[in-house]
């Protein structure tokens, strides 16, 4: 080894070597930590999603059930049919219907149906005239009648899947002509 001459600067090999590994070593961990962000990014943006279907399902349910029309309402624990006012002043009423058929809750507008929500592993709709009854109307003689609320809850899988509940109080009903 000889010794450097006054006015010589610079790195040893092994000094090179050395900063090179520690920077690949810093450049690994930032790899992987860039990796874990996107990861996290991906996972949370697919829960958003989710979350924004499960609301939006929720909104179209809520919105039908507000509008209402006279006319009867009939259902059980699978699905509900009544009639809705629709969309525009002064048209005629539209039938409206919900069912959860192959793992998919169905919005039934006029025969056609319509997907509302998807992953849904089970759903169960309710009446509440006094009590929570399974099924309305309760009598033959009420068919005109409206409970005082209905209740979804629904079971749905995916990311940010779990129960839902969405209970919607409805008016007193206008007896049909």
């Amino acid at each position: 080894m000889t010794p450097r001459r006054s006015g010589e600067a610079g790195f040893t090999l092994l000094e090179l070597m050395i900063s090179l590994g520690l920077f690949a070593l810093i450049a690994v961990a930032g790899l992987a930590l860039v990796d874990s962000v996107i990861g996290v990014d991906g996972r949370t943006e697919a829960r958003l999603d989710r979350v924004a279907d499960l609301q939006r399902a929720m909104v179209v349910i809520s919105s039908d059930l507000d509008q209402i029309a006279p006319g009867p309402l009939g259902g059980d624990a699978a699905g509900l049919r009544f009639r809705r006012s629709a969309p525009g002043l002064g048209g005629p009423a539209i039938r409206v219907g919900y069912r959860v058929t192959d793992g998919q809750l169905l919005r039934v507008v006029d025969g056609r149906a319509q997907l509302v929500l998807d992953q849904v592993t089970a759903a169960r709709w309710r009446y509440f005239d006094g009590g929570w009854l399974d099924s309305w109307p309760p009598a033959p003689d009420r068919s005109l009648d409206w409970p005082r609320a209905v209740v979804v809850e629904l079971q749905v899988g995916g990311p940010g899947g779990g129960n839902l509940r969405r209970v919607v109080t409805l008016p007193i009903p206008a007896k049909a002509a």
